[in-house]
């Protein structure tokens, strides 16, 4: 039997030029060129901020967790093990876990999680990937803690497409709570009320000195005159939009979600949960100490939101350190335009593999729901608007998580865990942004299911995500897992394609995209990539309540476009 299995193995791999994927061209099995192997160990952490001391979760003790290095086309291998007494697991946000579906990480999506005492090895390629991705844990609310960079740099030789920096920095931004998420979360969903503020915000752990006890709680950047400077920038917080700026310096964008763009110059820039921006920064002011800072964007209508900013400092040598830091000047908290303005200038460097024809036209609404209150203790479950419920939906479709996972299910075609009926289009036609019933919880109930939508392998495929006003507009950041899209149009309103203006020469590819608030989104990709693939909101909240759907993509032919058998280490549920 091993022999034979070998000789499988091999015969695949001898098939790697003659069967086409996605568009046709030849594409070899994803084996990697070296191979990076990590450690995780999922542990408890005490650490001491905000005048108060408590116990987090991180991964070796650190917060934010080890940044994992690769170049483009490396094997990563990753051993998580769970040394806490809470469900875990990672997921690898951006990598397209090309046939490697089973590492997504998603919990009950993928994978059941990680329960305490287990190990789950992570093994994926990253097939023609690189720049600044994120890895967080996709269980709970425990990404507010366990998150880190992925950095993948091109290959040997090969040089980035602008001038080299002088250095690089990473600054991952977050928020921080006093209390423990896995219970912030229970409460939440328990009273069906909304999500109370962060107690701060964080560059790379640090609220810097605006809040108390943080006066040296600050993260720094050391840096020298002349010198140009990347920063990868990543968004880690659960619930925040931030606007992110440097005082008396220009950010030039060269690479959004791992993709490189053309090179556009901003005064500041709004990067929503989940998304990766870097950014050159010239050291060209005169010698002092700049703020960098980090601000709410908040879009929705009575949200409560921290209004502090947290802050680090930009140092040139030679500046005292005694002196005061120079103010970064940020947008106010609803500026839309300057969301606008940064979306406007994201162009792609080389957007190949774009899909003119469609095969699967898609359109689906976005947004909040209110239930009605079934509870027998109502003012303690029912503290939504007039006495309601919050759910989130998809085609007001509230997705229910399942009791295994949903490539179990798939993959071994276990009956009663999902239906293959998402909607394409939704239920009902109103005017989705300004007349969408608000007899809030009268008439905003959402359908419960875990549905899904299947497509065939290498469907051409466009997504129309909509905004809806049911209970509020909102920029909703939306993720999909297993693929990267084209951003080809966006605008505000509902989408109407008779006035609709795509961008079909350089869109930007992207993995996250944040539809604007009260408007849309068009996105596109080739489904050649088989397994289920979770797309939901990245605004944690959201997801809790249910705005997420996911995708099966079937398999293709030959073993180059078929699901892998699964690790023989899966968790169970």
């Amino acid at each position: 039997m091993a022999w034979s299995s070998h000789l499988m193995v091999w015969l695949s791999l001898l098939l790697f030029y003659y069967v086409p994927l996605g568009l046709g061209a030849p594409h070899k099995w994803p084996v990697g060129g070296s191979t990076r192997f990590y450690d995780f160990k999922v542990q408890t952490k005490r650490i001491s901020k905000l005048c108060k001391t408590k116990d987090i979760i991180a991964i070796n003790g650190m917060y934010p967790g080890p940044v994992v290095y690769a170049q483009e086309d490396d094997r990563v291998i990753v051993k998580v093990a769970n040394e806490t007494p809470y469900n875990a697991t990672i997921h690898w946000h951006g990598v397209r876990q090309r046939l490697t579906c089973w590492s997504d990480g998603p919990a009950y999506l993928t994978q059941c999680p990680i329960q305490a005492g287990q190990t789950f090895t992570y093994e994926f390629t990253l097939v023609q990937q690189k720049g600044t991705l994120l890895w967080h844990a996709h269980v709970s609310w425990l990404r507010g803690t366990v998150h880190g960079a992925i950095v993948i740099y091109p290959k040997t030789g090969v040089p980035y497409p602008f001038p080299d920096p002088y250095e690089e920095h990473i600054l991952i931004l977050g928020e921080y709570w006093y209390e423990d998420l896995l219970k912030l979360e229970k409460r939440i969903l328990a009273s069906g009320g909304g999500a109370p503020p962060a107690d701060a915000y964080t560059i790379n752990g640090h609220p810097g000195p605006l809040y108390k006890c943080s006066e040296n709680d600050v993260y720094e950047i050391a840096v020298i005159p002349g010198k140009t400077y990347l920063l990868r920038i990543i968004n880690a917080g659960l619930n925040m939009e931030f606007f992110f700026s440097i005082a008396n310096h220009k950010l030039t964008i060269v690479e959004a979600d791992g993709e490189y763009t053309k090179a556009f110059t901003v005064e500041q820039l709004m990067i929503t949960p989940g998304q990766t921006i870097n950014v050159l920064v010239e050291a060209n002011q005169p010698i002092a100490k700049y703020t960098m800072a980090i601000g709410p964007y908040m879009s929705a209508q009575n949200v409560p939101f921290q209004n502090i900013s947290a802050m680090a400092h930009f140092q040139y040598s030679g500046a005292s350190l005694t002196s005061l830091a120079l103010p970064a000047p940020l947008p106010v908290f609803n500026d839309s335009l300057a969301v606008k303005n940064g979306m406007d200038g994201l162009k792609s460097l080389d957007a190949t593999n774009l899909p003119i024809e469609i095969d699967a036209d898609l359109f689906f609404t976005i947004g909040l729901n209110v239930e009605q209150c079934h509870s027998l203790t109502p003012n303690a479950s029912c503290q939504g608007p007039n006495g309601g419920v919050f759910a989130a939906s998809m085609n007001n479709v509230t997705f229910v998580r399942p009791s295994i996972s949903l490539l179990q299910a798939y993959y071994n075609s276990l009956h009663g865990h999902y239906t293959d009926d998402f909607p394409e289009v939704p239920l009902k036609a109103y005017d989705f942004v300004n007349g969408a019933p608000n007899s809030i919880p009268n008439d905003t109930q959402s359908l419960n299911g875990t549905r899904v939508r299947v497509l065939e392998y290498g469907a051409r495929v466009q997504l129309i995500l909509q905004d809806t006003g049911t209970v509020s507009t909102e920029n909703h950041p939306i993720h999909l897992h297993g693929y990267s899209f084209y951003v080809v149009g966006y605008g505000t309103g509902n989408y109407d394609p008779t006035t609709a203006e795509f961008n079909l020469v350089d869109p930007p590819y992207m993995n996250t995209i944040g539809v604007p608030v009260g408007g849309w989104a068009a996105i596109r990709f080739i489904a050649d990539n088989p397994g289920v693939w979770f797309m939901h909101c990245h605004l944690e909240i959201h997801t809790s309540w249910g705005l997420s759907m996911a995708f099966i993509v079937k398999n293709g032919e030959g073993p180059l476009e078929t699901l892998p058998h699964p690790p023989a280490d899966l968790p169970r549920c």
